[in-house]
């Protein structure tokens, strides 16, 4: 091996180690900057209204589960109570992704994901009404058709005394 081919090797082997070292450098970083995100908490006010007129509603259950990298939902969560105000709150809820959903009767379930990157967050909530269904099996009165019940029975023609039998 030539001098010139020694030194063109071990400059290789630098190149290759530089390589390495900034790899791992970059993948440190980008880990560190993931667990700071992690590590991060943030305050979440949740507001629930009626759709219709904006009034509060008490006792809605507001029901918090994190959502895993790939946006499927992870174990656990929480269950929080609205008070006479609409308002829940929960504080220590780490910073990504969080799917929130709100249950009360007589008003559609609600289900959304949210992003919490802010240290204090206030989502506002609005219930509706759940509307009719409409059906193919049913006529504008809501009757089933075909339904001898609801049908109604053609003109019998009864015996009487001016028309002979």
């Amino acid at each position: 091996m030539t001098h010139t081919q020694v030194l063109l090797k071990i400059a290789r082997m630098k190149m290759k180690y530089a390589l390495a070292a900034c790899l791992v450098l970059l993948l440190g970083t980008a880990f560190a900057q993931q667990q700071d995100d992690e590590d991060q908490l943030a305050k979440l006010t949740f507001v629930v209204v009626k759709d219709a007129n904006g009034k509060p509603i008490r006792n809605a259950a507001v029901v918090l589960h994190p959502v895993g990298r790939h946006g499927k939902q992870e174990r656990g969560g929480i269950e929080l109570k609205a008070d006479a105000n609409g308002k829940a709150s929960y504080d220590g809820v780490p910073y990504g992704k969080l799917r929130v959903q709100v249950l009360n009767p007589g008003f559609q379930t609600f289900g959304d994901d949210y992003t919490v990157d802010k240290p204090e967050m206030e989502i506002v909530i609005k219930l509706k009404r759940p509307v009719d269904q409409y059906s193919i099996y049913t006529d504008k009165t809501n009757d089933v058709k075909g339904d001898p019940a609801t049908e109604t029975k053609k003109d019998e023609t009864k015996p009487t005394k001016d028309k002979p039998q």
